[in-house]
């Protein structure tokens, strides 16, 4: 663009330099290739940007500074492993491609109603595979990207749509497929996955370890929903990337503690629910003894007509959990 199609020099100076930028991020930054800090090109297209700081770059048509940029520019994206290569790299270095392609994917979604997906999603998705080469992606590298997606909206507008959270889960069933296969299981996919999924499990986790006090009687679905996506990703995290990761003896990442999620969620839910009562019994037993056991019932009796049907589907010693925990709280309570 032209200088003439600005409002003033600081409004061109600045678009410039934000052009520079995301040069800057692809080539030097973030590059697909891993560059070497004595390469020339690298080292006068950083000189160029530092000159770009205090002033535009003249961009006319005999402009020495404009002929050295591109030169810098071509130089570094066509490089490859072993030499110049037939592929042009330069918006494929991770994680700026997951950035880019994170923020198409995100174009899906209506803009009157953030919680609903146009209808026009599979033709804007077959437009955005015309992306993949440029930007490194594949379709398991996709599908990880979705399900954040999906996930990420579902959080951010309040979790109030389940049909984003089943979403969520269909995709990811898909992604427990492509993760099995090992041609998928290359260093840069396995990053990703498992951040993504241990990102969903911690922010699931968070509300199941709670349920009692995180699920309403007017969002049960809710809980119906995020269950399966929390043992799903776990599933995926502790029987496919665990064992990618165990082989390359990275410790970092790794297997999940607990082998019954549904048992923790159960026992630090009840837990909980259990010291509220009792915080609660404290401050009501004044009143009397069927006063306040007619409190406590009608404490607990909103989150256990919720959880009961759906816990039960994945772990039936909950019921036994459910009644010596009680046995055992008023117990305690007719002693006191």
């Amino acid at each position: 663009m032209k200088p003439s199609e600005f409002r003033d020099h600081a409004e061109y100076h600045y678009w410039q330099k934000r052009q520079l930028k995301i040069l800057e991020t692809a080539l030097l930054i973030h590059p697909a290739i891993p560059l070497e800090q004595s390469n020339p090109s690298a080292t006068k297209f950083r000189e160029i940007l530092q000159a770009n700081e205090d002033k535009p770059l003249d961009t006319g048509k005999n402009s020495e500074t404009l002929k050295q940029l591109c030169n810098c520019v071509l130089s570094l994206a066509w490089r490859g492993p072993h030499g110049t290569s037939d592929v042009c790299h330069w918006a494929d270095g991770y994680p700026l491609n997951l950035h880019l392609y994170v923020a198409l994917l995100q174009s899906v979604f209506d803009l009157k109603d953030d919680t609903a997906v146009l209808d026009e999603v599979d033709e804007l998705m077959e437009l955005m595979k015309k992306t993949w080469s440029t930007l490194g992606i594949n379709r398991a590298i996709h599908n990880v990207c979705f399900t954040w997606v999906l996930f990420q909206q579902y959080v951010l507008t309040g979790q109030t749509e389940q049909d984003l959270l089943s979403a969520s889960l269909t995709v990811l069933v898909e992604v427990e497929s492509d993760a099995k296969k090992p041609s998928e299981r290359d260093g840069m996919y396995v990053k990703i996955l498992a951040s993504v999924l241990k990102s969903i499990i911690g922010w699931s986790e968070k509300k199941l370890l709670n349920y009692h006090e995180t699920f309403s009687k007017s969002h049960p679905s809710m809980m119906e929903n995020l269950i399966p996506l929390a043992l799903q990703a776990r599933k995926i995290l502790n029987e496919d990337i665990a064992v990618t990761i165990a082989a390359r003896q990275d410790q970092g990442e790794g297997k999940l503690e607990t082998d019954d999620p549904v048992g923790q969620y159960i026992s630090s839910s009840l837990r909980n629910a259990f010291e509220k009562v009792i915080e609660f019994w404290t401050d009501v037993h004044h009143l009397g003894f069927l006063i306040a056991l007619s409190c406590i019932a009608y404490t607990l009796h909103g989150s256990i007509s919720i959880s009961i049907p759906i816990v039960l589907n994945w772990n039936l010693h909950w019921l036994f959990c459910v009644v010596i925990g009680s046995q055992v709280f008023f117990s305690i309570s007719l002693k006191s």
